[in-house]
């Protein structure tokens, strides 16, 4: 059907439904003359009189009782839904994917869940993790989550948490047989629980910087692992040393189940910023959920 003979269908549904020219004219905001050509426009396409016209009255002819019963509910439904986007352009809703490290879902994205989402139902949220670098352009996320070096140059990231230190731990147990460590160097003597990088495959050589030195440390073990939480029960367990975020060996720290080490020589990065392509358009439901996750402290938006 051309364009213009919905606009005249509509005409002749507005004056079906009021049986008057003068009524319909003021619903649609047109003039009577304009009304009445766009009716009779209808009927000559169509080769049928659906409305009998008298000086005292309009109403539909069977053909055109049919019209208006058959279509006009279709119409109806129609701008309904019209009406329903209209107001969801305005809510936060639909569907979010998002790519995080373990620690990051764990403990800066899910605590911030838990308070935004009871607010808004409508906003779905599905939070992948993983131990790798991941393109999300290519893989269809909308969002990511990684430290702030991690992050590529040509994305859009925002803080969502303080600049964070990881820590060199041991229980207890093996510490007592193993003499602790004064310098990274000293780790070549100690057994050490290893993270497998999944971007590239390598281990993750143990980051350290004191007093202008810096020293990317290659150890060895018996255990590899590919995420953080694995590595503190590897050290909790008393199979050796184990390099994992302060904030996650902390409350074991406090209870004596762990012991830090090497505590001098443990460098500050860059905290987790949430990241997403620079073109990439956001939906109301994004916004609200990347001021949400922001890192109140900082003003760092790169």
């Amino acid at each position: 059907m051309a364009r213009e003979r919905y606009s005249d269908l509509m005409a002749f549904l507005a004056v079906a439904r009021e049986q008057s020219f003068t009524r319909a004219a003021a619903q649609l905001g047109v003039s009577q003359s304009a009304l009445s050509h766009s009716v009779n426009a209808l009927e000559a396409k169509m080769g049928v009189r659906l409305l009998t016209r008298t000086t005292r009255s309009v109403s539909p002819t069977e053909m055109g009782q049919r019209l208006l019963q058959n279509v006009a509910p279709r119409f109806q439904e129609i701008e309904a839904e019209l009406a329903a986007v209209g107001e969801l352009r305005n809510k936060p809703a639909g569907t979010i994917r998002i790519t995080a490290s373990e620690n990051a879902a764990e403990t800066v994205v899910w605590p911030k869940l838990v308070a935004l989402l009871p607010d808004y139902p409508q906003i779905k949220v599905e939070v992948t993790v993983e131990p790798r670098m991941v393109d999300i352009v290519a893989e269809r996320y909308d969002m990511g989550v990684r430290l702030g070096d991690d992050v590529a140059k040509d994305m859009v990231a925002v803080r969502i948490s303080p600049d964070m230190r990881f820590a060199v731990v041991g229980s207890p147990g093996y510490l007592a047989t193993h003499a602790a460590p004064i310098k990274p160097q000293d780790l070549l003597d100690h057994e050490c629980v290893n993270l497998r990088l999944m971007s590239h495959g390598d281990l993750y050589a143990w980051e350290f910087a004191k007093d202008g030195q810096q020293i990317k440390a290659r150890v060895e073990g018996q255990l590899v692992f590919n995420g953080t939480r694995p590595m503190l029960h590897a050290a909790l367990a008393g199979f050796g040393l184990s390099y994992v975020p302060l904030e996650l060996a902390r409350p074991y720290i406090s209870t004596g189940q762990l012991t830090q080490v090497l505590e001098d020589w443990c460098p500050t990065f860059p905290g987790y910023h949430l990241y997403y392509p620079s073109s990439k358009q956001l939906s109301r439901a994004m916004t609200v959920l990347i001021d949400a996750l922001r890192h109140t402290d900082a003003s760092l938006d790169e």
